[in-house]
């Protein structure tokens, strides 16, 4: 009596009587959408891995991975904490150097003649000038222990170390760097050597490690952008990360935008461009044109940068628009546009205003149009639905009215991208009707989903997708060489960007009275 899965038996040539229970899998397969609220986030920072992409999730996984926020351009920690306050919470984290980043060390030698020990820190930055290694008796008689810590990182305790001078030194070393089974494992925070000198323990020592160095002084937006081969670098460390939104921190070199946007392209990734601090309106547009960046994956910020207020290093100091737009469109849901919604944390813009002045400006009519019609966005105060600063377009920096919106690239990199990571199970089916019923199943499923969230609606009475995947679009000439096809209409929700109110008014306007039906007032 035989249990076996569908697909794994033939059938049609079984020899012995029996019971044959098949095992057949649901039919139709159940797409989930991708995440649309992961950042990729580059730039450099004071402690970490270099052109590798770290999950962050909160200011405080930050400050483990890569340190604090530092004032200085380029700086990864002011983009996500900038983002962190707009509700973003996933990031992917890539740290970047001009290669002259070195980890700080120490090394212990009392004897004066040979080490006992040789500390590194376990990455390059200045982080590591601040890591301590304190030598103290251990929990159990007749043991050592080893504390590893810094300000702002959790301390490693390597406790019960046992030996005597070399055996000892070596035993530590060991503990440091291959842990200490489950409940202790290696550190994460330095790397140690015992060359083989016999000094005897002696408990209070504390060593600090110095020279470590950022490799931030000569960072670039071409540093930042990186390399596209292996091993990859930079922006292109985010490959197949899943980011739906991506920046490359403070990197105002026109140069390197249409770069950035042709990478969003192959990766489905929004990428939000800015132009440099200060900058006018004649110049930047004229900058985007010389540039040639007109494309629906990249969102380009005009150059007035935002005055914010840094609480790690206590100052209000000029950040990019970045990080502001970059966490307000992750803390959305993907049909949505960036415009008029809120944005916080903004004490004000080089136009607007100096920090604790009276004074404000605000941009006129014929600024924004001369700002939007060349795909260019901006922060500004007050926005349509308020004194509030906020994003003033909601566009990206492409020319086409039918693909400029947030809307636009956010829903179809989020369509495309779920697709893509459902829908390969199908390959290697055998071409059947079965098999076209099965993907016009799960791709309309999927859709009406969306229908039901609101982030699909209908306009009219028409169903806002189509699905063809059938005889008519899959003749026997292309299946019989290994293709099927799936037509997929989507029609997404418009913004509403120009909302006009007719009012007419005065004591010689006359007013036809209306009959509404029943219940409505």
């Amino acid at each position: 009596m035989p249990i076996v899965q569908q697909g794994t038996v033939n059938t049609t040539a079984l020899i012995v009587p029996d019971l044959y229970v098949q095992i057949v899998a649901p039919q139709n397969l159940v797409l989930n959408g991708v995440p649309t609220n992961l950042i990729g986030v580059v730039g450099s920072a004071t402690w970490g891995p270099v052109n590798q992409p770290v999950i962050v999730g909160t200011m405080t996984d930050y400050a483990q991975y890569f340190g604090a926020v530092q004032a200085r351009k380029y700086d990864m920690g002011t983009a996500v904490a900038v983002a962190v306050q707009q509700g973003a919470q996933a990031f992917r984290c890539v740290r970047v150097s001009d290669g002259t980043d070195l980890a700080a060390s120490v090394t212990y030698m009392p004897s004066g003649t040979e080490a006992s020990i040789i500390a590194s820190a376990r990455y390059t930055g200045s982080l590591g000038n601040l890591l301590t290694i304190s030598l103290q008796p251990g929990t159990q008689f007749g043991s050592y222990r080893m504390v590893v810590a810094a300000p702002g990182l959790f301390p490693e305790v390597f406790d019960n170390i046992l030996g005597t001078g070399a055996s000892l030194w070596a035993a530590f070393a060991a503990a440091v760097n291959s842990g200490q089974g489950v409940a202790r494992g290696a550190s994460q925070l330095v790397m140690i050597t015992a060359p083989g000198g016999g000094a005897a323990f002696s408990a209070g020592t504390n060593l600090g490690l110095s020279g470590g160095t950022d490799g931030a002084t000569g960072v670039t937006a071409e540093t930042q952008v990186g390399q596209d081969i292996v091993p990859r670098k930079g922006m292109y460390a985010l490959r197949g990360q899943g980011c739906s939104i991506g920046m490359l921190t403070d990197a105002d070199d026109f140069t390197q935008w249409t770069t950035q946007a042709a990478f969003g392209l192959s990766e489905g990734i929004y990428m939000i461009l800015v132009g440099p601090a200060g900058d006018t309106i004649e110049d930047a547009v004229t900058v985007k044109a010389t540039a040639g960046l007109d494309s629906y994956a990249a969102k380009l910020m005009f150059g007035d940068w935002a005055w914010w207020q840094d609480q790690v290093n206590g100052v209000t100091r000029l950040v990019s628009p970045q990080g502001f737009v970059a966490g307000r469109l992750g803390n959305l849901s993907p049909e949505q546009s960036s415009l008029n919604k809120q944005l916080y944390g903004v004490v004000g813009t080089q136009k607007s205003t100096i920090p604790g002045s009276p004074q404000m400006s605000t941009y006129s009519s014929a600024d924004l149009s001369a700002l939007l019609w060349a795909g260019i966005d901006v922060i500004a105060n007050p926005q349509p639905g308020g004194n509030y600063w906020g994003v003033r377009g909601g566009h990206n920096s492409s020319s086409d009215a039918a693909t400029n919106g947030d809307n636009y690239t956010r829903m179809t990199n989020y369509l495309a991208a779920t697709l893509n990571a459902g829908m390969g199970v199908y390959v290697g089916q055998l071409v059947n009707n079965s098999l076209f019923q099965q993907i016009r199943a799960t791709v309309m499923s999927f859709l009406q989903n969306l229908v039901s969230q609101n982030i699909l609606a209908s306009a009219g009475t028409t169903s806002p997708f189509s699905v063809i995947c059938d005889a008519s679009n899959n003749p026997i000439a292309r299946t019989s060489i290994g293709y099927v096809q799936c037509d997929v209409q989507v029609q997404y929700q418009a913004i509403n960007e120009i909302f006009i109110i007719n009012l007419e008014g005065g004591q010689t306007v006359s007013i036809q009275s209306q009959t509404l039906p029943s219940g409505q007032v």
